[in-house]
């Protein structure tokens, strides 16, 4: 039987907004230490030569598993989907102000679901 990861706090998804305008999705466990790799060039190889990098989505997810499909899901969508991804990510924040954002959810195809 698999071992589950358990933890108190969950697991996010993330799109970066790199400085020449790319993307780059990962998960993590926590967000903000990540970020802070990602900007001192210690974070991922990729994003080494592409900073500052801007956080333009995050997704919170209670296991694991769920983190990595997501992950795997959006590494998938082509650059115009990520785009409304994104669009709808800051929608969605903006019409909630504090409170929590609502799960979005893209289906097997590439589309998304509010």
């Amino acid at each position: 039987m698999a071992k589950k990861i358990k933890r108190n706090k969950g697991f996010f998804v993330y799109i970066l907004r790199c400085r020449d305008g790319s993307f780059y999705t990962g998960y993590t466990a926590n967000i903000s230490e990540r970020l802070k790799l990602h900007n001192s060039g210690r974070g991922a190889k990729y994003t080494k030569g592409r900073r500052p990098v801007k956080l333009a989505y995050l997704k919170e997810y209670r296991y694991y598993k769920n983190a990595i499909q997501e992950e795997i899901r959006i590494k998938l969508l082509s650059r115009e989907r990520k785009l409304a991804l994104i669009k709808l990510y800051k929608n969605k924040k903006h019409k909630a102000g504090k409170a929590r954002l609502k799960s979005t959810s893209i289906s097997k195809k590439g589309c998304i679901r509010i």
